[in-house]
């Protein structure tokens, strides 16, 4: 179940539950009865490195001795 972010709009405390993805959004704090907002937040993805996408997705062999077998 996906986890989301509520703020509390009389404290300004964040919270998080759990709810389904057809699940409507809370209004209130189900023990405190605090008014809530659903906050977005960025997902938890995070790229490090020096470019998985160079070294994976790179074209096999050199491109520099094919363009020079072309020429002659």
């Amino acid at each position: 179940m996906p986890v989301y972010v509520y703020k509390g709009l009389e404290t300004g405390n964040y919270y998080e539950f759990e709810q389904g993805f057809h699940d409507e959004p809370l209004k209130a704090h189900p023990e405190t009865g605090e008014p809530l907002k659903r906050v977005i937040t960025p997902p938890a993805i995070i790229f490090k490195g020096s470019g998985w996408h160079v070294k994976d997705y790179a074209k096999k062999g050199s491109d520099k001795s094919e363009s020079s077998e072309k020429k002659e």
